[in-house]
């Protein structure tokens, strides 16, 4: 299987209700680097899994929703918390519906999996990952 994979970062504020969640209930802030991987078992008409250009860019845009801004008061988080396993599958929906619509160019017909990893620290991530 081919795969690429491009990354970025996002500065969230946020908090986090319930006991397990210890300090992390109060108002914080968070830096995730955001991975997001495209998987494929042949190759585009380009001879390549996804444009790496047009994949930053999509992902930039579809992060550009959440960065420096308090998740707390984003109606797609009302109704959950926003944990670092939420927002991965929020991005990941975000880019599933970019590669569904032809937004990553034709070679994105070709991607059949996705990952999309947040990295809260170098000794801590979560991530999503399914078919297409």
């Amino acid at each position: 299987m081919y795969a690429l994979e491009v990354r970025d970062h996002i500065m969230i504020a946020h908090s986090l209700s319930g006991d397990a969640f210890g300090p992390a209930q109060q108002l914080h802030g968070a830096t995730f680097v955001v991975d997001a991987a495209f998987f494929c078992d042949t190759l585009g008409p380009n001879d390549i899994v996804i444009d790496i250009g047009l994949a930053a860019d999509v992902l930039k845009r579809v992060l550009g929703e959440l960065n420096f801004r308090n998740l707390d008061a984003l109606p797609d988080f009302a109704a959950t918390r926003s944990t670092t396993e939420v927002l991965a599958k929020w991005i990941f929906d975000k880019l599933a519906a970019e590669l569904r619509s032809g937004g990553m160019g034709e070679d994105g017909a070709n991607v059949r999996r996705l990952r999309v990893a947040l990295n809260e620290s170098h000794v801590a991530r979560a991530w999503y990952e399914a078919d297409l």
